[in-house]
């Protein structure tokens, strides 16, 4: 029976990420994508100016209600990019109401990066992010949203495995089973991410070529990507390599191409690929 995702993001009518990225790379792996958009935007917030934005908290739970009274079931439920603190409460509910004995939760605490909480959200943020976390299966944080979910002063790489496993077991203490830890890198030539289940007790590490440069939206396709691979059965481990790749493959793609790293990065054309990878027919 072909499987069923929950994608709970904003949408940007221009520029590749968050729902716009989602949609295509879960589908493309022959999982069915529904959508409750949280926010419309004319672009996403990432160098433009100007964009136009519209808040949609009042519609997420009209819309969960409507889904539950025509008792429709998601093998995973997959929150990213929240436009505020409310929105952090309602997905609590959300959660709450969609949960299944089998479904999986995967929460990718979009909130940080580069060291810096986003300018659009109050300091007291990642305490509502903290309890989010709490009730997934699986959490995505990079390093400066780990750092700020276990309280601790973020730390510019290269890093130390010893690092990177106590950070990952302080966030395994939020109450996630498993966690993968993106922007992980010993040196500068390889980035990549660090996975961990906390009942297996294992560390595991997935590495690509490291690209010089900022690019918008790799987050999201890295999520989506690792997301995919898991609900196809791959160990949480080799899907991290396999979402490490996609992501690197596209950052790569879109440099040569020479494209404004405002526009996010060209996973398109690696679909194929990637659909290969998953051993999709």
């Amino acid at each position: 029976m072909q499987k069923r995702i929950a994608a709970i993001h904003d949408i940007s009518g221009f520029g590749k990420c968050s729902l716009t990225v989602a949609l295509p790379i879960i589908s493309a792996a022959g999982i069915e994508v529904s959508v409750i958009p949280t926010a419309v935007l004319s672009t996403h917030t990432g160098g433009f100016t100007g964009f136009t934005y519209r808040d949609l908290t009042e519609d997420i739970l009209s819309i969960t209600d409507h889904w539950c009274s025509l008792d429709l079931k998601f093998d995973a439920i997959y929150t990213g990019f929240l436009g505020s603190f409310e929105q952090i409460t309602i997905m609590e509910q959300v959660i709450g109401r969609l949960r299944t004995d089998n479904n999986l939760i995967l929460v990718d605490p979009v909130m940080a990066d580069n060291g810096v909480l986003y300018k659009v959200f109050p300091d007291s943020f990642p305490d509502g992010m903290r309890r989010l976390c709490a009730k997934a299966d699986i959490i995505v944080p990079n390093m400066t949203e780990a750092a700020l979910l276990i309280g601790q002063e973020y730390k510019q790489g290269p890093y130390t495995r010893e690092y990177i496993e106590d950070m990952l077991k302080k966030l395994a203490g939020l109450g996630p089973r498993r966690i993968v830890l993106t922007g992980v890198y010993f040196n500068g030539s390889q980035l990549g991410a660090a996975s961990y289940d906390r009942h297996k007790g294992e560390v595991e590490y997935a590495f690509s070529p490291r690209v010089e440069g900022y690019y918008h939206g790799t987050g999201d396709v890295f999520a989506s990507v690792l997301l995919s691979a898991v609900l196809k059965g791959f160990p949480l481990a080799d899907a991290a390599q396999i979402a490490v790749d996609f992501t690197a493959q596209s950052i790569e793609r879109t440099r040569l191409a020479g494209t404004d790293v405002r526009y996010g990065v060209n996973f398109e054309e690696g679909l194929p690929m990637l659909m290969q990878r998953l051993n999709i027919k």
